[in-house]
């Protein structure tokens, strides 16, 4: 079981500043988009029990007309 009072912020994977989300010990997030206040960025990441992933993107290929 976890501890419900434990609570942490989400930190950028980018810029490691603090982000305005915070996540409990039963957070679970998939596909979300987590953007920075202070680089501008946008991740998608994945939590899971605390531990948070970032989910790389393919680059966008271009179109050959």
């Amino acid at each position: 079981m976890y501890d419900m009072e434990l609570k942490r912020w989400i930190f950028c994977p980018q810029c490691e500043h603090k982000t305005r989300i915070r996540i409990r010990g039963d957070t679970v997030l998939e596909n979300f988009p987590l953007f920075c206040p202070k680089c501008k960025q946008e991740t998608l990441i994945n939590v899971k029990e605390m531990n948070m992933s970032v989910i790389k993107e393919p680059d966008a290929k271009t179109q050959s007309r």
